[in-house]
């Protein structure tokens, strides 16, 4: 059963947390994160994107950059720019997008439920990409930023939800893209009780988004651990940051390919090759065409839209990988045709988040750069849940989730 605790979050006082929330680490190169950051010296990409603080060009690994992480992080602290919570909290978060509300509970999560898996995955993670952001959580004995959690819906959790947002929030605001963050501090011992029971009662958690970050956490907990003489279990380090969202509330968007040549064949000859295996309607040249429905796709060729439908007994609805779209189109189309074997590798193809719109896919093969465009239908959180639920591991670049967590409304120190 998932076990997660409350925990004395690390926050901006109400009157800083525009100042000091941002994106993701991952969502942004140190070039955007230095623009974004400039003139706000209590930007949380100071901490967790520390390389801004030196000269462009600078290595974002260079020990000399974890450093200045950990001093940024004190510094913020000893400036009240973040200010830890005197008591154990759980919080809410809320995230409005296009008039869409999806809520979470703010949690630390178990590092034994990670290690034991009771907290599924669905990608693989690299090990150099996790070694970075170990490295992180090391130097500053914290987990600065959240991971992104999903959990079968669980009704006592949605009436916790429902009470507490009737309260006020402690933070209300919009970000600079325009998606709306809101968050309350829940400090009811009975509903913090309420809260730990429910989801001791849940028997897995899933990672929605943040595959990295969370092994990062997890094996840093572990390292603590296998370090510590007189270890019990209860230690803070045993538990790392969260945001756990009901599945139902979750909407995974659509991440698209491109690929810059057709693998020596005309657009003419690449149709027919299609034609193969799928049924093709021409959609013109006015509107993109979006994708209906499960295996059906939309294509973008020669300055036209294209629907493209796999024939029958081209795929496999009984097997929770062979159902993907990622699936058929990388079998059928990407690799069969196009001759790409190896989506994380090659330099062929790259992946566009749905959030960006089919116009982003127009414009690139419009203007040169790509040959081909391929719209997919969004992966769906069951399709996820069985993926996790079976053991296996979804194709590469599958889901994208909008909108992103912010971070720094709250961070969890390992001790």
């Amino acid at each position: 059963m998932a076990k997660v605790k409350p925990f004395r979050g690390v926050r901006p006082p109400r009157d800083m947390v525009t100042r000091v929330a941002s994106r993701p680490y991952d969502v942004l190169n140190s070039d955007e994160a230095r623009a974004e950051a400039d003139g706000n010296p209590s930007s949380l990409y100071h901490i967790i994107k520390p390389e801004i603080d030196f000269a462009p060009g600078t290595d974002e690994h260079h020990p000399d950059v974890y450093t200045r992480a950990v001093e940024n992080f004190n510094s913020f602290q000893d400036r009240g720019w973040l200010v830890q919570d005197d008591a154990d909290h759980y919080y809410i978060y809320a995230q409005t997008m296009d008039g869409r509300t999806q809520y979470g509970i703010v949690v630390a999560a178990c590092v034994a439920d990670y290690m034991e898996g009771r907290i599924k995955k669905h990608e693989l993670t690299r090990r150099d990409k996790e070694e970075d952001r170990m490295k992180h959580v090391r130097v500053n004995n914290a987990n600065v930023e959240p991971v992104f959690f999903a959990f079968p819906d669980d009704p006592t959790l949605d009436d916790v939800i429902a009470e507490v947002i009737k309260g006020e929030p402690e933070y209300d605001f919009v970000a600079p893209d325009g998606f709306g963050h809101t968050f309350w501090v829940i400090d009811n011992p009975a509903t913090i009780d309420r809260i730990t029971a429910a989801f001791d009662a849940i028997p897995y958690l899933y990672i929605a988004d943040g595959h990295h970050r969370t092994a990062a956490a997890a094996l840093v907990g572990n390292e603590k651990a296998l370090a510590n003489p007189d270890h019990r279990g209860d230690e803070e380090y045993n538990y790392f940051l969260a945001v756990c969202f009901p599945a139902s509330h979750l909407k995974i968007i659509d991440y698209n390919r491109l690929v810059k040549d057709l693998n020596g064949l005309t657009p003419g000859e690449f149709l027919d090759r299609l034609s193969v295996n799928f049924d093709i309607v021409d959609k013109g040249d006015a509107e993109p065409y979006v994708p209906a429905c499960l295996h059906n796709f939309s294509m973008y060729l020669k300055g036209r839209w294209y629907s493209l439908t796999p024939h029958e007994g081209t795929y496999n609805d009984s097997d929770p990988i062979g159902v993907l779209d990622v699936t058929v189109s990388s079998d059928l189309i990407l690799r069969d045709i196009l001759g790409i074997h190896d989506l994380r590798s090659d330099k062929r193809i790259d992946f566009v988040g749905g959030i960006r719109g089919l116009g982003e896919l127009k414009r690139r093969v419009d203007s040169g750069e790509m040959a081909v465009a391929l719209a997919l239908f969004p992966v769906s959180m069951k399709q996820l849940m069985d993926i996790a639920d079976t053991g296996n591991i979804m194709p590469p670049k599958t889901t994208w989730f909008e909108p992103k967590l912010r971070s720094g409304l709250v961070i969890h120190k390992l001790d």
